[in-house]
């Protein structure tokens, strides 16, 4: 009996649920489910008003909120830790310092400042936080002049000489091309990365990069695939999931935001339907409720069932807690990931 067990060992590590190869991995299972419902505590945001569709961002002491449906100020302040309202501003409008089309909020790792994209008058402004909150007609200065043919959509914010960023060439006029580069925010030269998936043809990503780990991360859309490569653009490793097939469907989604936390990779994941049809309501856009986790080298860890609608979300180091939108029940809440993660 020993002896047929030693002579099937080797069958039975070739059948594991993850196969490897230097830089291909394919993970066939990403079953171990942890139900966290129960644990997400609710926000209670009563005043300012705030639309269903929010994105959040953390700098320094506070929580960020882009208000994208607002009639009036685009930009909401809350404390960081109890989650008081604090103040609001990015006045929607034509004016000198108003937004007309809000965009990405990219916020900066020392510095009390944040920049946020206007795609309407195609700038990216620049608000000091001190300036913000002591004076009270404060207007943001200009940052940065955006080139119409060749921007960033989503970007990790470095250094003034260095981020990492999705960027957006327009084609023609109703689709896009979508590559990761190396941006200059002094000098404006954008320097593609130099892999692309070969069967990708449509590259529809988010992205999230890390200087400490010398590594950008892209989950796609619409493919079960999330690619690592290192700062310099060098692919490191493909991670194939359970439904990765080469063609691409607009029908289903997979990834919908990534973020690296700390030693681990948090991945807003759907691997559904997009759209909901429904007779009363129309077409609804459905949005995910798990969220998989993985080591910083893409290993699969586990995923967490939140049990609600999430919209966006972002990562409180400083707190050990995930900060979450919701289009649900609740509006905002935060799961603490102490003894999880």
């Amino acid at each position: 009996m020993r002896r047929i067990f030693l002579l099937l060992f080797p069958f039975f590590l070739l059948c594991n649920c993850t196969s490897y190869s230097t830089t291909e991995i394919h993970q066939s299972n990403r079953n171990d489910i942890l139900d966290v419902k129960s644990q997400v505590h609710e926000i209670q945001i009563d005043t300012p008003f705030i639309g269903s569709i929010a994105k959040l961002f953390l700098l320094d002491d506070y929580l960020i909120i882009e208000d994208c449906r607002s009639d009036d100020q685009l930009i909401r302040l809350f404390d960081r830790q109890s989650f008081n309202y604090i103040k609001s501003t990015g006045t929607l409008g034509e004016g000198p310092g108003e937004i007309v089309n809000i965009g990405f909020i990219a916020t900066c790792p020392g510095k009390p400042e944040f920049y946020v994209s206007d795609h309407g008058k195609q700038k990216i402004f620049c608000y000091h936080v001190d300036s913000l909150l002591a004076e009270s007609l404060y207007l943001p200065s200009v940052k940065y002049e955006m080139n119409r043919t060749q921007f960033p959509s989503r970007y990790k914010y470095m250094n003034d000489t260095l981020s990492i960023g999705i960027i957006i060439q327009p084609i023609g006029n109703s689709s896009f091309q979508q590559s990761v580069a190396r941006w200059n925010m002094q000098t404006g030269s954008i320097t593609p990365m130099k892999y692309t998936h070969p069967q990708i043809s449509k590259k529809r990503i988010v992205m999230d990069a890390s200087q400490q780990y010398n590594i950008y991360v892209e989950g796609y859309e619409y493919n079960d695939l999330m690619t690592i490569c290192d700062l310099d653009g060098n692919l490191i490793s493909n991670i194939y999931g359970p439904d990765w097939k080469d063609n691409q469907t607009n029908k289903t989604s997979y990834y919908r935001k990534i973020v690296i936390y700390k030693d681990k990779i948090i991945a807003l994941f759907s691997g559904k339907n997009t759209f909901d049809r429904n007779a009363a309501r129309g077409i609804k856009a459905l949005c995910p409720t798990l969220f998989q986790i993985f080591d910083i080298h893409g290993n699969y860890l586990k995923t967490l069932e939140v049990g609600y609608h999430i919209s966006d979300f972002c990562c409180d180091e400083e707190n050990n807690r995930l900060i979450m939108n919701f289009d649900d029940d609740i509006q905002f809440g935060y799961l603490d990931l102490k003894g999880i993660l």
